[in-house]
């Protein structure tokens, strides 16, 4: 038999305590007289559980000041104004700032305004991220690192040809008042065309440098190192390697990293597991990225019990893998207990899978045509208080939508509407003609 599933997250195992008896997701905060122990962590810890549903984000944050006296702190109201901004509640997000700055320990510093820029920008507001740039003499946070700020949010969220105005433009960086590194600008903008996947641009723009003379800095090749392997030309990546350690300049670890990857696309897996041995007698240590590039590699190529001798190697080694090491494994796994070991493993070692993970898993569990271990995947995200996004929905309808669960598959639909996120139309569930719909 299916076991029932619940229409509510809870909140994960390290911060039941502040719900058990004063705090219900299925309900409005109510009064408490034994308020629990909060910290700023595990406010922030709680916020994140909620991070898909901004309504019960807000609730907890006020509950947590009003009935259990707790003093937020920058760092929890930043937490919040990112989930309102996500949900475009700038309105309510303009109201918290407003209230930071009542308190000294709360006053918004350029972590608050980097969230604000980067959530207008991924909602196309590039004119409100300006202005809130504007604004920034007002908090005392004038100069080069809200410049920065803003710049970065625009590539980020591919507003690439407005930061490219902004910084090279006929007024760029006029009345500014202050110096720029213009390196470190070229880079983000460099960076901002690889996310856009316009790779004459990303060659235009690194020819253009030179031609202005701007210095190429290790992160200005790291990036386009980056650009070769996603434009599928890692041999390229490799002569600019070669052209680096000519020039004499030192590799760190994220160069080191984008290498490897080139190396292994370009001449194999074992070349790259042989440049990670060179890396090490050079004496620069893997990071987790060497390692998952290393396993994704393995992968890759099918040698998946060779990447599980790397995941043990990595742990002799003291580095933890995170959420990226057990991805890759996961994606090459083919058999529903094996994947569900895993990711009692990953859970076990103190990892948390992330909403990509669940949504990975329960679209290939249904693929294969297996419901209940998209079921049980619903029920962890719910033990470990994770807050369903609406791939995650849609992933779930899906699966009972082909098992011809209709019933089930509708209340979902509607729960996800409920919360504000957009489930994907399905001809199944569509009202019947005699609902008077």
């Amino acid at each position: 038999m299916i076991r029932a599933l619940s229409t509510s997250p809870s909140p994960s195992p390290r911060v039941k305590l502040l719900f058990s008896r004063s705090f219900s997701l299925s309900s409005s905060p109510q009064p408490t007289s034994d308020p629990p122990d909060l910290s700023p962590a595990s406010v922030c810890e709680a916020l994140s559980g909620y991070a898909n549903d901004w309504k019960k984000a807000l609730d907890f944050f006020n509950w947590a000041e009003r009935r259990c006296g707790f003093r937020h702190t920058t760092g929890t109201y930043n937490r919040l104004i990112d989930i309102l901004g996500k949900f475009f509640e700038f309105d309510l997000s303009w109201s918290l700032i407003e209230r930071m700055r009542g308190d000294p320990l709360s006053f918004p510093d350029h972590v608050t305004f980097r969230i604000v820029f980067k959530r207008y920008a991924s909602a196309r507001l590039v004119d409100e991220a300006a202005r809130a740039y504007g604004r920034l003499d007002e908090f005392g946070l004038g100069g080069e690192t809200g410049y920065y700020n803003l710049v970065d949010a625009l590539c980020e969220y591919k507003h690439v040809m407005e930061a490219h105005e902004l910084c090279f433009g006929k007024d760029k960086r006029a009345d500014l008042g202050f110096e720029v590194d213009e390196t470190k600008i070229c880079n983000m903008i460099l960076r901002g065309w690889f996310k856009m996947g316009w790779w004459s641009k990303c060659r235009e723009f690194w020819e253009e440098m030179d031609k202005q003379g701007i210095k190429k800095d290790l992160h200005s090749y790291s990036i386009y190192m980056d650009i070769e392997c996603k434009r599928r030309k890692p041999y390229k990546a490799v002569k600019l390697y070669k052209a680096m350690k000519r020039k004499g300049i030192k590799l760190d670890v994220v160069a080191y990293n984008t290498v490897i990857r080139a190396v292994g696309l370009s001449e194999g897996v074992d070349f790259a597991i042989r440049l990670c041995r060179e890396m090490r007698e050079l004496g620069c240590e893997p990071n987790v990225v060497t390692y998952n590039t290393i396993i994704k590699l393995l992968c890759e190529n099918g040698r998946v019990q060779d990447a599980y001798k790397v995941l043990d190697e990595m742990r002799k080694g003291g580095c933890k893998p995170n959420v990226v090491t057990y991805n890759c494994l996961f994606g090459s796994l083919e058999k529903p207990r094996e994947i569900l070991r895993l990711l009692d493993r990953m859970i076990g070692s103190g990892i948390d899978p992330r909403m990509d993970t669940y949504v990975m898993l329960m679209r290939k569990f249904g693929r294969w045509g297996f419901l209940r271990p998209v079921l049980t995947l619903w029920n962890k995200m719910e033990e470990l208080g994770a807050s369903p996004d609406e791939s995650a929905y849609n992933a779930l309808i899906d699966a009972l939508v082909d098992k011809g669960m209709i019933d089930m598959a509708r209340k979902y639909d509607e729960e996800m509407l409920a919360k504000g996120l957009s489930p994907k139309p399905r001809a199944e569930l569509a009202p019947k003609s005699g609902d008077g719909s």
